[in-house]
């Protein structure tokens, strides 16, 4: 794990790692969730008591921000997913608003109270994509609102599964802006049975079985993103892109706390915050910057930033990747190690004509629009790294070194689920790295390392290009381990994997109020099978 000394060693050494995540990084895992959020209110399924309420949420800077944003209201008893070993929380107001998690054909009821400062006025929700019914409230120019201390009830049955986002239908420039958004995630009514223990497409329930083996347990919502068998994935992650603007926040502040307890609707008592010219310092993914987006999710820390933003998997595991524009940018993110193939697009599943097989776009880089959703596959398998990427050696005295690949009918070692290269690409097996190596592994490879004496190691580098236990160990140089002793997070006889950084491709983006690195970065890790990856928090 990601010590607290650590993070802060990262907040003081920005250009070191800078320097660290720019190379192919090794890491020590972190906490991290699958898809959090809420199912029902009081117990009962797909009822939800929200508020709109202002509160404060807090920047790797230093910086703490005035927010608004949905939350659970008082008194409400939310039943959380997936399941937790540690309680969850939804407090009044979070940044993004509480994870909605639904499903297919099954009603839906949304009751919000205003409880945003007086000279806010009015405020609501949207519901792009469903049939909403309204009761109570006051008539506003996109939906029902609710004025200030009141209610208003939305009502809905979502049709067909997917991701989609909701936000507040009342002076969106402003509200959107201050943080009033979130996510509805649809389950889908028939989970196809393929997709219930593991990866159907390229090898029929080995990924379960693997699964089973190394007792880990599965923390996805459902089998299926969709009600399709090629929509079948092994973990999820849900990514909500917004940025910030902090001078609109604080012309906000500024404005609520010189009207005071005044009477809504009386002369005065409202707000005029240009929110032009627009100039974001801060760019979030689910509420939070790097490095806070890869502390676990629920963390103390942040009271009103509940979600992170750290995948984690498997070799050969489909990840399916929920993702929403909720700013008034696009985003163009890209994730390292893999493209990503397109589900579909505001629940609407993407399919050939004869709606025999996906059809989505494999992109490059998911560039996110404002108020759009879409759903995706991602995955990693090693496939054409050209090296071994477990450092097998068969005249190595490391058992973990001689442990055979035997191909599947596509080429991966999936027969023995227990094994730690469950999954690796048989064709690269036993091949080196180094072309000159002092290690376990034979000359001939496709790259060199680095000579340690004068590689810039950050924190996070693990000092092996290799998966797996005694990874780091089995790579030496001609001065010992690669980095020297001292530089590696996670102990070199246990256990060390890839990180892959995911970020915006526009360089602005990943900085913290013009700091390098922050904003939508984040590390995609990927270990080998002998690690336990824990989402429970």
């Amino acid at each position: 794990m990601r010590s607290k000394n650590m993070k802060s060693t990262i907040r003081k050494t920005y250009l070191v790692l800078a320097l660290a995540l720019a190379a192919a990084l090794l890491v020590a895992p972190s906490a991290n969730a699958a898809t959090p959020g809420i199912t029902s209110t009081n117990g009962t399924a797909g009822t939800f008591n929200l508020t709109a309420q202002w509160g404060y949420t807090t920047q790797p800077d230093g910086r703490s921000v005035y927010t608004w944003g949905y939350g659970c209201a008082a008194g409400s008893a939310p039943a959380f997913l997936p399941a937790m070993n540690l309680p969850g929380f939804c407090n009044a107001m979070q940044l993004p608003g509480p994870t909605l998690i639904v499903t297919e054909n099954q009603p839906v009821t949304v009751t919000l109270t205003n409880n945003l400062p007086s000279a806010a006025g009015n405020t609501s929700i949207l519901f792009p994509g469903f049939n909403v019914t309204t009761s109570g409230g006051v008539p506003g120019l996109l939906t029902q609102e609710a004025a200030t201390g009141s209610t208003v009830t939305y009502n809905f049955t979502p049709s067909s599964p997917g991701t989609h986002a909701y936000y507040s239908g009342t002076q969106g420039d402003l509200q959107v802006e201050m943080g009033l958004f979130g996510a509805i995630v649809v389950l889908p009514a028939n989970v196809p049975s393929q997709c219930t223990s593991g990866l159907p497409l390229t090898n029929p329930g080995g990924n379960g079985k693997a699964q089973i083996a190394w007792h880990e347990s599965d923390f996805r919502l459902a089998g299926s993103a969709y009600d399709n068998a090629s929509t079948c994935y092994d973990r999820e992650y849900l990514f909500q892109f917004s940025e910030m603007d902090p001078n609109i926040h604080r012309q906000a502040l500024n404005q609520v706390t010189a009207a005071g307890n005044c009477v809504a609707g009386a002369a005065g008592c409202s707000l005029n915050v240009p929110t032009e010219p627009y100039h974001p310092g801060y760019f979030l993914i689910n509420g939070r910057s790097m490095p806070d987006d890869m502390d676990p999710n629920y963390a103390q820390q942040y009271p009103n930033q509940p979600y992170n933003g750290d995948p984690h998997m498997h070799p050969g595991e489909i990840v399916l990747l929920r993702i929403i524009g909720q700013g008034r940018w696009q985003h163009p993110f890209h994730e390292h190690g893999n493209h990503v193939r397109i589900l579909a697009r505001d629940g609407n599943l993407i399919l050939t004509p004869d709606g025999t097989a996906l059809a989505g776009p494999l992109l490059f880089t998911t560039t996110t629009t404002p108020g759009v959703a879409m759903d995706g596959l991602f995955y990693w398998s090693g496939k054409g790294l050209n090296w071994d990427a477990y450092g097998h050696n068969p005249t190595s005295s490391d058992v973990s070194a001689k442990l055979p690949c035997t191909p599947d009918s596509n080429g991966y070692n999936t027969g023995a689920p227990s094994a730690i290269n469950y999954f690796e690409w048989c064709a690269d097996h036993n091949k080196p790295l180094q072309v000159a190596p002092f290690g376990d592994l034979p000359g001939g490879g496709p790259a060199t390392l680095p000579d340690p004496n004068i590689f810039t190691n950050g924190p996070w580098y693990g000092g092996s290009p290799y998966l797996g236990p005694n990874a780091t160990a089995r790579a030496v140089g001609q001065t010992g381990t690669t980095p020297p002793a001292g530089t590696i997070a996670n102990s070199p006889a246990t256990e060390a994997g890839f990180a892959f950084m995911w970020h915006s491709h526009n360089e602005r983006e990943i900085t913290t109020d013009n700091m390098f690195p922050g904003g939508m970065l984040m590390m995609m890790l990927v270990d080998s099978r002998e690690f336990v990856i824990d989402e429970t928090n």
